[in-house]
């Protein structure tokens, strides 16, 4: 694990606040999306396939900055879309580490270097590069050549200006063990750090043939982790997420812990789907039903293993045993034996596919109304 012991500090302080002031429903990162706009079209997601009128819509820094204050995590990624096609990125991300919470920019890595001088280097920010693996697999994930190549160089410079990096890896099927542990090795030489995660199923990506399942998930990660064993790994995960990822422990997710602030509002429930919004973050926690979601509840659940679902998890489960995470970080993954029970799922509810067509659609009307034309 490769977490700063000074950002693990405060979010420990900050999840015992919480436990003190009896809350249940609490935030550890704000998702903030400004802008679903992307200079690529990877096939695996499914973020960018909304009409021009949205794709063409902004989070200003005034809203992007309530929503942190609001919120209160002590954790802000910004992912998208693109966030480097925002015209006020860096204010935002200005604004946000003078608040001291720690920023994540998300980003493709295609603008890094051209807009490398819009940041200052601060312990409270880093870039997370978009990085799927060695060169011809990730160009092959992000449907461009030469995509892999201009991130590295972007890497580079980035550390060589000073600021912090890591990388942000998507995991999809037919990606092996021995390339995956090839990857882990080139960016510990690198000094990157890794959060690494299985893709999910986005019921609107192009490809819908390379997503884990659960089971494949399990037996991937633990092959990985064989691979790893005696290495030092930068991994900016858990060692419980890391462990629940090879299939050693029983989770269900934790959608709150990483709420979601778009263009749209607050998304419910979580940042992988949009089954509705909230116009505030307090009506976000307040009204969603959040036990009609996740594994074995909700069928467009079934198959998740996605970081910002179960790493609130491990986190929470880690503050609440230390002794187990304690036990796990000494002996390391078990990569070994049965995996955990799994959850069942013949009672999960029927998803729904018609919530993101409505959505859209209202929105759409709402954008050439004659009012909202005239502002």
């Amino acid at each position: 694990m490769s977490v700063p012991f000074m950002q693990q500090a405060r979010v420990g302080a900050y999840v015992m606040k919480q436990k003190l002031k009896g809350n249940k429903h609490y935030p550890l990162v704000l998702m903030l999306e400004p802008l679903f706009k992307c200079n690529l079209a990877c096939a695996g997601c499914g973020k960018i396939d909304y009409p021009k009128p949205i794709l063409d819509k902004r989070l200003s820094v005034k809203d992007c900055l309530e929503a942190v204050d609001e919120c209160g995590a002590p954790i802000v990624a910004i992912p998208g879309g693109e966030p480097l096609i925002h015209k006020e990125i860096g204010e935002i991300v200005a604004g946000i580490v003078a608040r001291k919470k720690y920023v994540s920019l998300c980003t493709n890595a295609l603008l890094l270097e051209k807009k490398l001088h819009l940041f200052k280097p601060s312990p409270f920010l880093f870039f997370s590069v978009h990085l799927d693996g060695l060169k011809d697999h990730h160009d092959k994930s992000v449907c461009q050549a030469g995509v892999y190549d201009r991130a590295i160089s972007a890497i580079k410079a980035a550390q060589a200006k000073g600021f912090q990096v890591n990388a942000n890896a998507t995991i999809f099927d037919g990606h092996s063990p021995e390339d995956i542990a090839k990857f882990l090795d080139m960016t510990t030489e690198m000094g990157v750090n890794v959060s690494i995660s299985p893709g999910f199923m986005y019921e609107r990506a192009p490809d819908q043939e390379s997503f884990l399942s659960r089971r494949k998930t399990k037996q991937l990660f633990r092959e990985v982790f064989k691979h790893g064993k005696g290495k030092k790994w930068k991994l900016s995960h858990s060692t419980l997420f890391l462990d629940f990822l090879a299939g050693n422990q029983e989770y269900m997710c934790t959608p709150w812990g990483m709420p979601t602030r778009n263009v749209f509002g607050w998304q419910k429930p979580c940042y992988l789907l949009g089954e509705g919004y909230a116009r505030t973050y307090k009506e976000l926690i307040e009204t969603t039903d959040w036990e009609a979601y996740g594994t074995g509840r909700y069928e467009k659940c079934a198959n998740c293993m996605a970081h910002c679902g179960f790493e609130p998890t491990a986190a929470l489960d880690a503050t609440a045993n230390p002794l187990k995470a304690l036990a796990v970080a000494i002996r390391g993954v078990k990569t070994e034996g049965d995996f955990a029970p799994e959850i069942d799922l013949t009672h999960a509810r029927k998803a729904d596919y018609d919530l993101h067509e409505e959505h859209v659609a209202k929105v759409m009307k709402d954008i050439h109304s004659p009012k909202v034309a005239a502002e």
